[in-house]
């Protein structure tokens, strides 16, 4: 049985804000378990505290944030947690509740014909 919490974001009453289910330890979960999980409680968003592998997403880090404090996670500094995700490191606040700056959307890599096309074409 795996430890999970659903966290309601951006609220502090209970079933209203932004759901997201947040599993605790899912490391060792195959990709076709994380989905059977998912599904089951059939909310929008389900995290997996896991290594980093995760891309950026609001309510989802601060909802994962908040279940880990919640569970006994301890921050290594006072006042902030340093998540880490695909983006790169996510420092959020956590003095009356928990706030972030997202993180500059940077993408490289090789760019296929047919977007920049699209791009283009938008773009006149």
């Amino acid at each position: 049985m795996r430890k999970f919490k659903q966290v309601d974001v951006f609220t502090t009453i209970p079933y209203h804000g932004n759901p997201v289910a947040v599993v605790m330890d899912g490391d060792d979960l195959s990709t076709e378990e994380m989905q059977r999980f998912a599904r089951w409680t059939n909310l929008s968003e389900t995290t997996f505290l896991l290594r980093p592998t995760v891309p950026f997403a609001g309510h989802p880090t601060i909802g994962t944030c908040h279940a880990w404090l919640e569970a006994g996670g301890i921050p290594n500094s006072d006042g902030f947690v340093i998540q880490e995700c695909e983006a790169g490191l996510i420092t959020l606040r956590n003095d009356d509740g928990l706030a972030f700056a997202a993180p500059p959307l940077v993408k490289s890599g090789e760019v296929d014909d047919a977007d920049l096309d699209d791009v283009c074409a938008v773009l006149g």
